[in-house]
């Protein structure tokens, strides 16, 4: 996938590049001035985002991350905003975990590839 292609296609990426835990190539989709509301906590800026992200991939083994129910507030050819639920299961301290919520997500088009500029998870 091309992170020039639709906006569409670049949530399924993100999507995909979660489930992957490759905390390098996640990263490559995320905007230096992103911002994420997670329910634990605000993060501000790629760095602090990419280390509350790798902190869950060290800490959720074997995890499964879905996007589902999609719907799309607001689609352009540089911004979109997508709202949907998420639900995540896996291993922690070897014991089964899992969890779910609502999302929101703004992408933005810039230098002519898609970025994440905001994430708002809630329970």
């Amino acid at each position: 996938m091309s992170l020039t292609d639709d906006a569409t296609s670049f949530l399924a990426e993100y999507e995909r590049r979660t489930n992957a835990h490759d905390i390098d190539a996640w990263s490559e989709l995320i905007a230096g001035d992103a911002t994420y509301w997670f329910t634990n906590g605000t993060h501000v800026g790629k760095r602090a985002i990419v280390d509350a992200v790798a902190y869950n991939f060290r800490v959720i083994e074997d995890e499964t991350y879905r996007i589902s129910d999609v719907e799309w507030v607001h689609r352009a050819d540089d911004i979109a905003v997508v709202r949907y639920r998420f639900s995540w299961a896996g291993l922690q301290d070897g014991q089964p975990a899992s969890g779910s919520g609502r999302g929101t997500n703004v992408m933005s088009r810039r230098d002519g590839r898609w970025q994440m500029t905001h994430e708002h998870l809630s329970a």
